[in-house]
């Protein structure tokens, strides 16, 4: 059975070189960094592993600690222009193992719009990764409208992928590795949120959004945003419908770590936005991820082939 992995990372081989050499890169001091083994496999090295793991492609994505938001867009351009480059030469070189989804300089909404419209446009991208905000401004701030039309026209596919450790739980408790295990899905909930009360995706009806990590908790507090919704006027500033009925318009990965927890994301969203996504090449990655899948008992069959390839076949036209 093909499976397609929308969820899959990059630690780029420019920034490994110039690293190993003592050079500065985009600003990057040598050390700056760690690189672990597995972070520095070449494409090759990178095939071998999906084959044993029996994953035909992956929509490869630089991994989010190259975001770089914080710093000048004119410096973090080049660098996700080159990141980019690579991960073309990537889907040039192996055409049928990988597909790329770009980095783009959100803190410049022109640079972003121009990037995006190279990599999709120009080499064949399927969308971008972005975070949850960019320097703390959320995605319902009207700065970002001109992106979202940009993309939304292109046909872009727009990951929403936290960096590393940067989530809302970090400052309240930063131990026991709680910025990832439950930021990272409180952050989604929040992009769920700003997008939908904000109103974008009204005035974007066909704008593609995915939501790594199944979407955090955006389900389980759907109801919660509907109450809220009904009872409270700014809830209903810029939205006449109640949030839950936005669920169906987002996609989320499978990445949930338990199968009633997938099950709960299929009832509520619809098999049909539930996409095929690991994590790879992280520790928090899906171990054996295809045979997770295939062996979740509460899942029919066609359920499966639907996650594993047949909704990204649809989404991403491969």
């Amino acid at each position: 059975m093909r499976s397609i992995d929308i969820h899959a990372h990059l630690t780029p081989q420019c920034f490994i070189h110039a690293m190993r050499e003592g050079r500065e890169w985009h600003g990057v001091k040598p050390g700056e960094m760690g690189i672990s083994p597995r972070d520095s496999w070449t494409p090759e090295q990178r095939i071998v592993d999906m084959d044993s793991l029996g994953v035909d492609v992956h929509v490869v994505s630089t991994f989010s600690f190259y975001y770089y938001y914080e710093r000048d867009p004119q410096v973090i351009a080049p660098m996700h222009r080159e990141c980019n480059n690579e991960v073309y030469q990537m889907t040039v070189d192996h055409p049928d193992r990988f597909k790329g989804m770009a980095l783009i300089p959100m803190q410049d909404v022109k640079r972003a719009i121009e990037e995006l419209d190279r990599c999709v446009n120009g080499m064949g991208f399927v969308g971008a990764m972005i975070d949850d905000h960019v320097n703390g401004k959320t995605y319902d701030d009207p700065e970002f409208m001109p992106l979202w039309k940009a993309a939304e026209e292109m046909g872009a596919v727009l990951l929403v992928h936290q960096v590393g450790g940067r989530t809302l739980v970090r400052d309240r408790n930063p131990r026991y590795h709680l910025h990832n295990t439950i930021g990272n899905l409180v952050d989604r909930a929040v992009t769920f949120a700003s997008f939908v009360f904000g109103g974008v995706m009204d005035a974007c009806p066909d704008l593609r959004v995915c939501l790594c990590h199944g979407g955090g908790y955006t389900c389980f507090g759907a109801g919660r945003m509907d109450r809220g919704w009904q009872v409270r006027p700014e809830a209903r500033v810029n939205i006449t419908k109640p949030p839950s009925s936005y669920l169906d318009k987002f996609y989320y990965d499978c990445l949930t770590h338990s199968e009633p927890a997938l099950r709960m994301l299929i009832d509520t969203v619809g098999i049909d936005k539930v996409i095929f996504g690991t994590d790879w090449p992280a520790d928090m990655q899906i171990d054996w991820p295809v045979s997770w899948v295939l062996g979740l008992e509460s899942l029919t069959m066609e359920e499966k082939e639907a996650i594993l390839y047949k909704n990204l076949e649809n989404l991403l036209g491969i």
